[in-house]
């Protein structure tokens, strides 16, 4: 039976289109403060690694597991979240979303073994799927259309800042504790973020008898972790090898199962009509990519900052900050906004995802080696800082103005999902790519880079090692750089075509009313 709707409702004071809510900027604040947090838990754990690897004996495949687990469980379950975020409630689910996150940074900070800290952080990216989902579907949700772009964009620097900003944030942190705080801190924040939701965000949901699609859930879920399973092992088992190639296998039939339970189930957690749409797949498209180019990147460079050139996680966090204080410079000015306006979504969104790939082949040319300068990566991190504060705004904008108001939610989750994904598939392949440049370089029997430098019998051994490292980052960098680029020219052709087929559309409607209009006069 369908549920009543807000109209039927009196007892529900929900909304189902957006508007311009009295306390709107005061309510964004609220949830960008939730969103920063959960972004953050994506990057502030890569300056930790040193510490993870030594005080928990964590291998480098455990450190991938510890950073993948929380990604691809929150990205199993965004499409999910966003359904029944649309269903039951925005507000209801975003506050339970910052409970979650909260009990699981407690349980994170608080682990003792690799296993316990892999087993939190899943348990964080459940309430970091509740709160990705919900806070741009609230953006839709009280913002109008005169003001929405606005307030997308500050929301994808608010997006950008988190991403960017979790190295410098970490180190400060490991600069005065230990690696624990790195979790807890999230406890305050949650709780100052849960009250004031509770008591500023209105309540809004689409009512209209979508069920959580928990089959989809579970198929998804499964099929991503097996297929980034297969890219980790890949170099430490061979390509070809059955413990590569059966997890390889699973995720491929397990996500066309997916596809085609969505295809045949009256209420999917994803709409695959979504993806008819040219403009949703060119966002997507290029949303998944600079992840993936950006997700591996950080990953990769804060180890090289503190293995191979010696900095500590404050001095490492302090020299990544030039990529956070970039996106925020040029987005806070309105400067990717008015980019958009002046050059269309298509050419901006190339323009930056190809500064993206600039950055990061100058990282991997001027500033990769165990000689290379700090103003080549300094250069390299303000390019890709300037690419995302062009293109994100952008993507962001161009999802969800291709999903119906009313599912906002899913839209949100659409957009969060492939994010996610292609983030946790930046560090597996990006980290595959430099582990495989790495042995073919060294032969060590260690599973890091800071044991396999503990057990180097010389210093002429240690410099051999940082140097297989080193030209293993430059590798993966311009992988990343190559897949960044073709990713903006693709994104960009799509929805350049988009745009075409939509002003055709909108030609032969007025053709077809200026034709009635004739009938209607003779």
């Amino acid at each position: 039976m369908t549920a009543p709707t807000a109209e039927s409702s009196p007892a529900a004071p929900t909304t189902t289109t957006g508007g311009r809510h009295p306390q709107r900027w005061l309510i964004l604040g609220v949830i960008c403060l939730a969103q920063l947090t959960v972004l953050l838990d994506n990057t502030v754990l890569s300056v930790a690694i040193p510490s993870l690897t030594s005080e928990l004996h964590a291998s480098t495949t455990d450190i991938q597991w510890m950073i993948n687990a929380y990604s691809l469980v929150q990205s199993g379950l965004l499409l999910t979240a966003g359904n029944a975020a649309d269903r039951y409630g925005r507000k209801k689910l975003l506050a339970a979303g910052l409970a979650l996150f909260g009990l699981g940074s407690l349980a994170a900070g608080l682990a003792d073994s690799t296993a316990q800290l892999i087993a939190a952080r899943a348990g964080m990216g459940v309430g970091g799927a509740l709160l990705m989902t919900t806070t741009l579907a609230v953006v839709m949700q009280i913002f109008d259309d005169s003001e929405r772009v606005k307030a997308i964009a500050l929301w994808a620097t608010v997006g950008s800042l988190g991403f960017a900003a979790g190295p410098l944030i970490g180190g400060v942190i490991l600069d005065h504790f230990w690696w624990g705080m790195i979790f807890l801190v999230n406890i305050p924040v949650a709780l100052v973020g849960l009250i004031a939701v509770l008591k500023l965000v209105p309540e809004s949901r689409n009512p209209q008898g979508d069920r959580p699609d928990l089959l989809g859930a579970l198929l998804s879920t499964i099929g991503m972790t097996a297929a980034v399973y297969a890219i980790i092992t890949g170099p430490e088992h061979g390509w070809t090898s059955a413990e590569v190639l059966l997890p390889a296998a699973i995720g491929v039939v397990v996500l066309g199962a997916f596809a085609l339970w969505e295809l045949h189930i009256p209420y999917p957690m994803l709409d695959m009509h979504f993806f008819r749409n040219q403009k949703f797949v060119g966002a997507v498209a290029g949303a998944i990519l600079v992840m993936f180019g950006m997700g591996g990147s950080l990953f990769l460079l804060t180890q090289h900052l503190q293995f191979v050139l010696g900095y500590d996680p404050m001095e490492a966090g302090l020299r990544m900050a030039p990529l956070a204080l970039t996106v925020v410079a040029l987005n806070l000015t309105g400067v990717g906004p008015r980019i958009v306006m002046k050059l269309g979504t298509p050419p901006t969104v190339a323009l930056g995802m190809t500064l993206v790939a600039a950055g990061l082949t100058s990282i991997a040319v001027l500033g990769g080696g165990t000689d290379g300068s700090y103003w080549g990566m300094l250069l390299g991190l303000v390019l890709m800082g300037i690419g995302l504060a062009v293109s994100n705004p952008a993507m962001a904008n161009a999802i969800m103005s291709a999903i119906p108001p009313e599912k906002a939610g899913v839209g949100a989750g659409v957009n969060g999902t492939l994010a996610e994904f292609g983030n946790g598939l930046g560090v597996a392949v990006l980290g595959a790519v430099l582990n495989a440049r790495f042995a073919a370089l060294v032969a060590v029997t260690a599973t890091s880079l800071p044991a396999a430098l503990a057990a180097a019998g010389s210093d002429a051994e240690r410099r051999q090692i940082s140097g297989a490292f080193a030209s293993g980052l430059q590798t993966s960098q311009l992988v990343g750089a190559v897949a960044v680029f073709a990713g903006g020219l693709l994104a960009a052709a799509l929805l350049k075509r988009a745009e075409r087929s939509e002003r055709s559309e909108k030609r032969s409607e007025r053709s077809e009313e200026r034709s009635e209009e004739q009938v209607a006069a003779e």
